[in-house]
Order: structure tokens, then C-alpha cells, then sequence
């Protein structure tokens, strides 16, 4: 296969928080590389998957949640965002036709129109939308910012995402394919292996526990056997919270590790045993290294 004949390229899905990015990019790749929890600023760092559209392979990266930064790392999340967008060769936009024109869209079209860039829009969970309200809303949308192309889509039930795609593809530059094309992510193992823990810790914990939390991959032992040992440090801010975390008589993070584990079986397709541990860190998320190890910019 020559270069001349293949496509490559990045594409960034951005949005609000919420707006189902980290869906949409499962629902593209056809597997699960990317957590996904109703609870919103749930991707913290860049995550790039992989999609193969005939000859073209394209380079998903989904973005955290645009939304007004506080903390250190609310700004670091942003940051990290706006330059997947930077770097891309298209940009899709994904907004939750329920909420539409919301102010953290209003400031992601400000910061689309600064940049002068191009985009294409994605109204998503049009399934709960009814049918009628759809075009009022890509009209208003539309009026707002001057879209390249506008898609209707269902991230949870790939409704709509097929002509998504081959728009995406469309737009990927003539090159060699820059990954084997039976590979879904460029992650490292360790961070999706804490991925998939955090999303379990959050769907399990979300009202409990909101944002005070994340989780790292301390050791990656490999065994003679083929299976994996794997140490994680979930890390919390205060003793109460420890305590949530655990549960009576440690009943919770067992079932989180339990939870957790299977998962990675399917994903690493191998063995795996999974230790977790919590300890309790103030302040990290205001912590620049902390950051850092997370993949993002401070």
C-alpha cells in the first residue's frame, strides 16, 4: 500500500461538559477507549482513538469539557481542549440538543470564531429530542456560528454517526497511516488502566464524590504466566472521603476493584490482578505535578 493511496489524520471533538464527546468517540472507534460517565468533566486529560474509514485512518481526540475554569485543574482541562482543537485537522463541535446554546457553548463558538477556525456541528441525543424542535435548533445553532456541516446524531446509538465519519475521513490529509491499523488508542496501559477504575469510582460514587478523586496506576508488574499485576492509589482529598471510598468494612472498593478488573480483562485481553489502595492527598488537583502525570499542561 503506497502513501498516495491512504489518508491521515486528527480529528477533535470538543464540547460542554456532558455533551457525550467521550460517547461519540467509542461510538466511532467501535470500542470502549474512553471513560464514560453521565457525571460531567469526566475526561480530564487528551485521549486519542483510532478509526480505520476505508483508506483512511483518522485520530479521534477527545477533549475534556469546555467550561469556566476555577480550580488549577479546571484551567489545565481547558487548556487541554483547546489545543487538541488547535492541532486538528477537523473539528466537530458536539453540542446536547436539550440544553442547545448554553453559556459554555456560547464560549466555545466565542473561541472557534477568535480563532477563526472551521467545524462542523453535531447535534447529539436527538433520540430524546422530538423530531419537530431538531431543525429550530441547528437553525439557531447555525445562526450563532457559521458551520461547515451539521449532523444529527445519537452517540449511544450511532444514529446518525456513519455519515458523521465519512465526513471526518473527507477531511484527512494524503499521508501514511500514523498507527497499525488494528490499533483503537494510543493511551498507555497504565493510564487506561486508571481510566477504567475512575469510571467505575464514579459511576458508583457520583454523588458522594464529586470531583474529589482520581486514581493512579503505582506498579505494572508483568508475569511469567502472561497475566498482569496491577497497583492502584486511589486518591481523594479528605479522611471522610477515604471513608466513602472503602465503605463498611472495605465492601465498596472490593466491589470496584471487582468491577474494575473484569473490564480490563476485556480490554488488555489477559489476566489481570487488580490492588487497590486509598489515600488521602490534599489539595491534589491543585497540585502541578499531580497535573502533569495526568497528561495535562499546567
Amino acid at each position: 500500500m503506497t502513501d498516495t493511496l491512504t489518508h491521515a489524520g486528527f480529528c477533535a471533538i470538543i464540547g460542554a461538559p456532558n455533551a457525550g464527546k467521550s460517547t461519540l468517540v467509542n461510538q466511532l472507534t467501535g470500542a470502549k477507549v474512553a471513560i464514560v460517565s453521565h457525571k460531567v468533566q469526566t475526561t480530564r486529560a487528551r485521549l486519542r482513538a483510532i478509526v480505520m474509514e476505508g483508506q483512511t485512518q483518522i485520530v479521534l481526540v477527545d477533549t475534556p469539557g469546555i467550561f469556566n475554569p476555577r480550580r488549577k485543574l479546571d484551567r489545565a482541562m481547558v487548556e487541554s481542549a483547546w489545543g487538541g482543537a488547535g492541532e486538528a485537522d477537523a473539528v466537530v463541535v458536539l453540542i446536547d440538543g436539550r440544553t442547545g446554546i448554553t453559556e459554555d457553548v456560547s464560549r466555545i463558538l466565542d473561541g472557534l470564531k477568535a480563532a477563526k477556525a472551521k467545524a462542523a456541528l453535531a447535534i447529539n441525543k436527538i433520540d430524546l429530542i422530538p423530531r419537530e424542535k431538531l431543525l429550530e435548533i441547528s437553525a439557531k445553532i447555525n445562526e450563532a456560528f457559521p458551520f461547515d456541516a451539521t449532523f444529527m446524531v445519537s452517540a449511544l446509538k450511532g444514529s446518525g454517526t456513519d455519515d458523521l465519519r465519512r465526513w471526518i475521513a473527507a477531511r484527512m490529509p494524503a499521508g501514511p497511516f500514523l498507527y497499525p491499523e488494528d490499533q483503537v488508542a494510543d493511551v498507555q496501559l497504565r493510564f487506561m488502566a486508571s481510566e477504567i477504575t475512575r469510571e467505575k469510582l464514579y459511576n458508583r460514587l457520583h454523588d458522594e464524590l464529586p470531583y474529589a478523586s482520581t486514581v493512579e496506576t503505582e506498579n505494572w508488574e508483568e508475569r511469567k504466566d502472561g497475566s498482569v499485576k496491577i497497583d492502584q492509589v486511589i486518591y481523594v482529598e479528605r479522611d471522610s472521603q477515604k471513608a466513602i471510598v472503602l465503605g463498611k468494612g472495605g465492601q465498596t472498593v472490593k466491589i470496584l476493584g471487582q468491577q474494575a478488573r473484569e473490564d480490563m480483562e476485556k480490554y488488555f485481553e489477559r489476566r489481570v490482578h487488580l490492588f487497590l489502595f486509598v489515600k488521602v492527598r490534599e489539595n491534589w488537583s491543585d497540585d502541578p505535578e499531580r497535573l502533569r502525570m495526568m497528561g495535562l499542561d499546567v
